[in-house]
């Protein structure tokens, strides 16, 4: 994603330590905060750039539920131009962490060390988010499709009415119809 970042946060800024909350018992939960203007890794395939919200951790019988809303910076490619353009993404989530006993397959669990890891639930959560389409501008005039150059930023001098050797019986036909 953004090459431009010569250091990220550490990942371990998304590890949780619930030992309080696994402690305190079932119906007891604690609001916290995660605010970060510094690049997070958070996988090999996402970088979120800032970070901000709020995050509720309550403890149940089956573990801990996890309750947030939060907005996520990231950069996306426009759709049109390929342009990497950063979007403002809403992360709104509840999951279950389980605990004591982790369910097989089931990412989401707190250790055995009380550390419960948000990475997993954030990366699923923003790549469901970034899958829609994303434009640079509304009115973005995206790459030329005979020589690929970005409309936004240059001209070319190619021809529009060019039409590839493939259809040209197509538009025979079309001219041939009067449209």
């Amino acid at each position: 994603m953004r090459s431009s970042h010569p250091h990220y946060l550490n990942q371990r800024a998304l590890k949780v330590n619930v030992g309080f909350l696994i402690s305190a018992g079932p119906g007891h939960s604690q609001d916290s905060r995660l605010d970060s203007d510094d690049p997070i890794r958070i996988a090999d395939d996402l970088v979120v750039n800032d970070i901000h919200g709020t995050l509720r951790l309550t403890r149940t019988k089956e573990g801990i539920l996890i309750q947030s809303h939060l907005q996520a910076g990231v950069d996306a490619e426009c759709s049109r131009c390929l342009d990497t353009v950063q979007i403002e993404v809403p992360v709104d989530v509840e999951e279950l962490y389980v605990h004591p006993t982790p369910v097989v397959g089931n990412e989401f669990y707190v250790g055995a060390d009380a550390i419960l890891d948000l990475a997993p639930l954030l990366r699923a959560e923003t790549l469901i988010q970034t899958s829609q389409r994303v434009l640079c501008q509304p009115d973005c005039k995206g790459l030329c499709p005979t020589c690929g150059a970005n409309r936004n930023h240059e001209a070319c001098d190619c021809d529009a009415n060019r039409i590839d050797p493939r259809f040209a019986g197509l538009r025979a036909l079309l001219d041939s119809s009067g449209e």
